[in-house]
């Protein structure tokens, strides 16, 4: 048996339960969440279709209705119903959501920053090797239902 610090999906894990844990922290001085940051940063300026950002940010619908609310409820972003398909709504940021914005941006680059200093551009050549096998194996997996 592989111990858990070999095990690649405990790995991933550990690593992003540590990473939201921080940008968690860094958030709620802000009186905001990660996956409040996470969306934030992926609303395009000309807005984005709300059925678009879940895919985009690897989020469950339930979860993202609860994250848009707050972000509506915080003044971070407002609803506009398309003119031309009144089924669609776009997401844009306000002032608020702007600023917010460049808060989390700030604290996305410092982490990476953080973490290129510590490696080489082969070392992050091969962890992005890495990474794109367990993307491949896990559609891989996904297509052998």
């Amino acid at each position: 048996m592989l111990e858990k610090k070999h095990i690649i999906d405990f790995r991933i894990r550990w690593a992003w339960h540590s990473i939201s844990r921080l940008y968690n922290d860094r958030a709620k001085n802000h009186k905001a969440t990660t996956s409040t940051a996470f969306a934030i940063l992926n609303i395009e300026k000309e807005g984005t279709l709300s059925t678009q950002l879940g895919p985009k940010m690897g989020m469950e619908s339930r979860s993202l209705t609860r994250t848009l609310k707050g972000m509506l409820d915080r003044g971070f972003i407002k609803k506009k119903i398309d003119p031309k398909d009144k089924r669609k709504v776009h997401l844009f940021l306000t002032k608020k959501g702007v600023e917010y914005r460049k808060i989390a941006s700030e604290n996305v680059k410092v982490f990476n920053e953080r973490v290129f200093e510590k490696i080489t551009e082969q070392e992050l050549e091969t962890f992005y090797k890495v990474m794109n096998a367990v993307d491949q194996s896990i559609e891989e997996l996904k297509n052998e239902k």
